[in-house]
């Protein structure tokens, strides 16, 4: 719409007076430039580049002249009061176009796609040099102003919505979330359609998302087609439709520039030159739409219509296992992972968690978020391939904490590269988390604890906004201990949220509870055994689930001695992963032992204790910890390591 508004000011007086019209002649400001304006106070100049494209150009779909129409990008203008107006014209007058057009030939009908564009303000950059955690705009806040767009839009006659331009997809999580809502109060189902934009050669948008991390994060609302659009022509996004192609489950479209703009601002593209170099995506099947952006002309839809009209479209790629696919600035497939070990576990870094690292708890609560980022950082390059955040502490404000954390590590590319897990015993604090992440992470948790009906509301409200979510092993009758009590809870959740929520199964990441064994109390021998069983059963009656757990809570009674604590964790981890199946952990990464460096007599001491094969494992592993205790103390004063215990001799038949 713009090049044609453009093109039209060359031809014809399109000025500050015209801009303004009859409507709005006493304006208080200047209104030149408000492209969307003109569907109220010069209609017949939106109607006659609606009907250029459709008659000219052969075009199936027209946008509507809505790009900017809420009310946060219409406060430029100080016209945030005529948004709902403003989107209604807009799809009315595509409407009025389209339905002449198309009973003209009824054989081809013609279609309004409402524009919702990405607004002035995003909600993953900082607006301030000297502060990361600013911003200019909540999610809340692009929600709200999103859905008096879509009301207006739909209003106004448009069959498809499409959220485009985006060059920060938490914005465009804001809109779909809202386009949900939206359908869901209303009843309606229409198609959606969402476009992104990658800013240059990186291949990333302006928040620093990949095409792929960019799709996963907003896979979740179903979009009938995704693509991208804007910032680049045809052949500088070869390489990005390509990967898109390669993974998209829906189908896929382009509507790039007329190249990249010149000095002046234009675009200098031919009919022919756009439609050549669109050409390659024709020729491999990626796409399955095609259109134009800024500087395409209706004659530039047309040499790209004639130009595609030779080739078959994309074919939709088979249906296969659902898969847990998150994302921070890069996607994740949590099926696909192995990790630093060679085991197929994803390893969840557990240190910028309060209750798990004392550091980062002073570091919190001094206020010192700068250092805390250098723990984050270190935990990616130690192997985490999401990140824990936790700050609950009665001593902070959990809200206001976790939302800042969140805000700072997003604009920290070598933290935000990884998903994050966001971690709270508070509802309310992960989901502040979660209106300030524009991947798809973990929530953790939710549980029964709370009641069937409270359970489903907070489920509900994550799918929504596409999270996964780790679910505990409470009930209202407390914390399942034994293999039979994790069991049974993990299946009761299981079967309200696929059956009653439609939470995606393979986004459900159970915890049935690690507890701490080798305390000496005769209840919590099987801790261990029990919870590599139970494993085992969800996964073989929970069909695409995950299980995973806190380790660290494993070895809890021998902290002090990371040898011993590891050791233990190596031996429980390499049963409950390569047998039972367990595939996510809260770790240290960066201090996990592989199973086959430990030492034969540690191997022993912890299968013994893991599996409560002897009633004095505890004993022994004790008599263990005291050796190697000592040994760290002997190496810090400079003496000879002490005798080694000799251990417990085998059985004999």
């Amino acid at each position: 719409m713009g090049t044609m508004i453009q093109n039209y000011a060359k031809r014809n007086k399109l000025e500050e007076e015209e801009y303004r019209g009859d409507r709005f002649a006493n304006w208080t400001c200047n209104t030149k430039g408000n492209n969307d304006q003109l569907s109220i106070s010069q209609p017949q100049i939106i109607q006659g580049i609606y009907r250029q494209y459709l008659e000219e150009g052969g075009s199936d779909l027209i946008g509507t002249n809505t790009f900017s129409s809420t009310t946060i990008a219409m406060a430029d203008y100080e016209m945030e009061d005529y948004v709902y107006e403003l989107n209604y014209e807009g799809a009315r007058l595509a409407r009025e176009v389209c339905d002449e057009v198309t009973a003209k030939d009824p054989t081809k009908p013609r279609f309004v796609v409402g524009a919702i564009g990405p607004t002035n303000r995003t909600g993953s950059i900082s607006p301030s040099v000297e502060d990361p955690s600013a911003r200019n705009v909540t999610f809340d806040e692009l929600v709200e102003a999103y859905f008096e767009q879509i009301v207006g839009l739909m209003d106004g006659g448009a069959d498809i919505l499409m959220v485009e331009t985006i060059f920060d997809t938490l914005n465009a999580k804001a809109a779909l979330y809202a386009i949900g809502e939206y359908l869901e109060f209303t009843g309606l189902d229409v198609p959606v359609f969402v476009s992104g934009t990658l800013v240059d050669q990186s291949g990333r948008t302006l928040s620093g998302q990949t095409g792929e991390a960019f799709y996963a994060s907003i896979r979740h609302a179903k979009p009938m087609c995704v693509g991208l659009n804007c910032a680049l022509g045809a052949k500088h996004m070869t390489p990005f439709v390509e990967k898109l192609a390669n993974c998209v489950e829906c189908f896929l479209h382009v509507y790039s520039n007329a190249g990249l703009p010149n000095a002046m601002g234009g675009y200098d593209d031919t009919p022919e030159d756009m439609a050549n170099e669109n050409k390659v995506f024709f020729e491999n099947g990626w796409l399955n739409m095609v259109g134009g952006c800024c500087g395409s002309t209706p004659p530039h839809i047309k040499a790209i219509r004639e130009m595609s009209e030779k080739f078959k479209p994309r074919k939709l790629p088979d249906v296969g296992r659902p898969k847990m696919w998150l994302s921070g600035l890069e996607d994740l497939v949590v099926e696909d992972v192995h990790n630093h070990l060679g085991m197929p576990f994803l390893n969840v870094g557990e240190r910028c968690n309060i209750s798990g690292s004392l550091r980062f708890k002073k570091l919190m609560m001094s206020g010192d978020y700068a250092t805390a980022m250098d723990i984050a950082k270190k935990q990616v390059e130690d192997g985490a391939h999401v990140l824990d955040i936790n700050v609950d502490d009665g001593m902070l404000d959990g809200l206001a904490a976790m939302q800042k954390f969140v805000k700072i590590a997003i604009t920290e590319p070598e933290v935000s590269k990884v998903p994050f897990m966001l971690d709270a015993s508070k509802f309310e604090i992960v989901m502040a988390g979660l209106k300030w992440c524009q991947g798809k992470p973990i929530v953790n948790s939710i549980s029964l604890k709370v009641g069937e009906e409270l359970f489903k509301e907070q489920a509900t409200l994550l799918k929504k906004h596409g999270a996964a979510v780790v679910v505990m092993a409470f009930d209202e009758e407390g914390q399942a201990a034994t293999e039979e009590e994790k069991v049974r809870i993990c299946k009761r959740s299981y079967d309200i949220l696929v059956n009653e929520v439609k939470f995606p199964p393979e986004d459900i990441v159970f915890d049935p509870n690690v507890l701490t064994i080798g305390t000496g109390m005769e209840e919590h021998a099987d801790y261990g055994i029990d919870f590599i069983k139970a494993t085992k059963r969800i996964k073989e009656i929970c069909p695409y689930v995950k299980v995973s757990g806190g380790i660290s809570n494993l070895s809890f009674g021998f902290r002090g001695v990371m040898k011993i604590r590891e050791s233990i964790h190596s031996v429980f981890l390499q049963h409950c992963i390569l047998e039972s199946g367990m595939d996510v952990g809260i770790v240290n990464a960066h201090e996990m032992i592989a199973y086959e460096d430990l030492e034969e007599d540690m191997k022993q001491l912890c299968e013994n204790l893991v599996f409560n094969k002897i009633p004095e494992a505890t004993d022994d592993m004790l008599e263990r910890t005291g050796y190697e205790r000592a040994c760290i103390d002997a190496k810090k004063k400079g003496l000879p390591p002490p005798r080694k215990p000799r251990g417990r001799l085998p059985q004999m038949p």
